[in-house]
C-alpha cells in the first residue's frame, strides 16, 4: 500500500497549487494556456507565467537530482513518432481550448460546463483507446 502515497501526495499538491493560484492570483492553472500566453510576447504582465513555468522546470530538475532512478524511462518508439505525438497533443489542447489539467482539475472544480464536457470526452476516448488496444492484442 506504500506505493499509493506518492500519487496521493501529488494529487493533494496539485489541488493545493491550483486553489492557491485561483485564490491568490485569480488565474486558472491550465498549463497549455500559461505556456501559450507566455510565448506570445514578452511583457511584465506575463511575469507570473514565466515564474510558474520556471518552477515546473526547476521542480522536475530537482526531482531528477534527488531521485534519478525514478526518472529512468525509455520509449520504444522512434523520435519522430514521439515528436508527432507531442505536436498532436499541442494541437488538441488548442482545439479543445485547454489541456487536461486546465479542464479536468481547474474547470471541473469551478463546475464549468465546457470543462466537464471536455473531461468526459478525454476520459471516454482514453477508455476507448485502451479497449481497442486490448482487443488488438496490446502493443508489440
Amino acid at each position: 500500500m506504500e506505493h499509493y502515497w506518492m500519487p496521493l501526495l501529488g494529487g493533494i499538491l496539485i489541488g493545493l497549487s491550483s486553489s492557491t493560484m485561483l485564490g491568490g492570483l485569480g488565474r486558472i492553472t491550465g498549463i497549455s494556456g500559461i505556456l501559450g500566453a507566455s510565448l506570445s510576447r514578452f511583457s511584465r504582465e506575463n511575469v507570473w507565467r514565466y515564474s510558474f513555468l520556471m518552477g515546473l522546470v526547476a521542480g522536475g530538475l530537482g526531482f531528477a537530482l534527488m531521485a534519478p532512478e525514478r526518472m529512468e524511462y525509455s520509449f520504444n518508439f522512434p523520435w519522430w513518432q514521439i515528436a508527432l505525438a507531442g505536436l498532436l497533443v499541442g494541437f488538441g489542447t488548442r482545439l479543445g481550448s485547454g489541456c487536461t489539467s486546465g479542464h479536468g482539475v481547474c474547470g471541473m472544480a469551478r463546475t464549468s460546463k465546457r470543462s466537464i464536457m471536455a473531461t468526459v470526452i478525454f476520459i471516454s476516448f482514453g477508455i476507448l483507446t485502451v479497449a481497442l488496444r486490448n482487443l488488438m492484442g496490446g502493443l508489440s
